[in-house]
């Protein structure tokens, strides 16, 4: 991702692992503050995830991948028994943090079966390989759906975006503005819409800041501002990330992701979900299966940025005793989704068929 960082423009991943270390980009500051995290231990990392330092599903589920190998590597001096006892009871805390982003599970089961052959060292050496490989799978396939999501942009394309779906969210490049960064270096001339995604704004304060960076053209605008410019004919597609997928091709990804997608297609828009095949679920038959995160209703009912002097404050918008209903995530139905923009190509319907094939072309590749 390329970032001004320390007064320079540099090429920066989201997270990274030195040794038992896990290093990333705090989150929770952006866009006011660019400051690297360190995480020493796997209930350091897990902390991160829960309280959204790391967010997005390829991130997370990345960070989840390092969390096994930290465990690994803590509890490398312990007898084969307590060393698997340790490293499962690190799996169990880890699952516990997000419970709908499917890439932290399967992140977590490729490192736990890596780590459960051969001797105590070997097990540390295999669970941190495979934590690294899972990085190195996100930022390959993060590439791919940049050039395959890259040949549905025309030039003077208009994009309307959710959440944030970018390097942020994944190693690098990310998923929904993989294909737009793609676009943009390419030389088209487009435009972003970037939802400012209530209620932790991540299309504020992450979309537009990575749009911003990278010298995307791109207009921040309120959730419901969205469309209104459908309707008038400003939005050419729509595409967004997602946490999890069913077999199916229903989509859970963050909340108002759904209205977006009846938006577009009572407009006659294309509706695209940009996401790596590891965040499909095929043991998920439909949507109703997903479970959806229920979040902190002080998410609603403060806010929180810089005041004119800097100072970072929380400052609460509701009356006291107010009810907050938070739901993190929706699950858009796969009626309303014109196609799946993968690292193995573009999935078009039927999603039950062409799902099960890009799975197994995913397995074949992985074997």
């Amino acid at each position: 991702m390329r970032v001004n960082f320390n007064g320079k423009t540099q090429e920066l991943w989201t997270l990274w692992r030195e040794g038992v270390d896990v290093k990333l980009i705090d989150q929770r500051l952006l866009p006011h503050k660019l400051e690297i995290l360190t995480l020493h231990s796997h209930c350091e990392t897990a902390d991160a995830i829960r309280d959204m330092a790391v967010r997005g599903a390829g991130a997370i589920g990345v960070a989840a991948g390092y969390g096994i190998a930290q465990a690994a590597l803590e509890a490398k001096g312990m007898s084969l028994k307590d060393f698997q006892a340790f490293v499962s009871e690190a799996a169990n805390t880890l699952q516990k943090t997000r419970p709908t982003a499917v890439n932290l599970f399967h992140a977590i089961d490729r490192c736990i079966k890596a780590a459960s052959r051969g001797s105590v060292l070997e097990r540390v050496a295999s669970a941190c390989a495979e934590a690294d490989r899972i990085a190195l799978d996100d930022l390959e396939a993060s590439r791919k759906m940049g050039e395959y999501g890259n040949a549905l942009l025309g030039d003077g394309c208009r994009i309307l975006t959710h959440c944030n779906a970018g390097a942020l969210a994944f190693i690098d490049n990310g998923s929904a503005l993989a294909p737009i960064r793609v676009a943009h270096r390419s030389g088209k001339h487009i435009f972003v819409y970037a939802d400012e995604t209530r209620p932790r704004s991540q299309g504020a304060k992450l979309t537009a800041w990575e749009l911003q960076q990278e010298g995307v053209p791109y207009a921040l605008i309120v959730d419901n501002a969205a469309g209104y410019y459908m309707r008038r004919g400003e939005v050419d597609i729509v595409i967004v990330g997602a946490d999890r997928i069913a077999a199916n091709g229903d989509t859970a990804n963050k909340i108002g992701t759904y209205e977006k997608a009846v938006l577009a297609r009572e407009n006659g828009l294309p509706f695209y979900v940009a996401a790596p095949t590891m965040t499909f679920d095929i043991k998920c038959p439909t949507g109703k299966g997903i479970e959806i995160e229920e979040r902190n209703p002080d998410e609603v009912n403060w806010v929180f940025g810089v005041d004119e002097d800097d100072a970072f404050r929380r400052v609460r918008i509701t009356a006291e005793g107010t009810t907050v209903l938070n739901p993190g995530f929706d699950v858009t139905p796969a009626k309303y989704i014109t196609g799946f923009i993968t690292d193995i190509g573009v999935l078009k319907p039927p999603f039950g068929r062409s799902i099960r094939d890009a799975l197994r072309v995913r397995k074949d590749k992985v074997c």
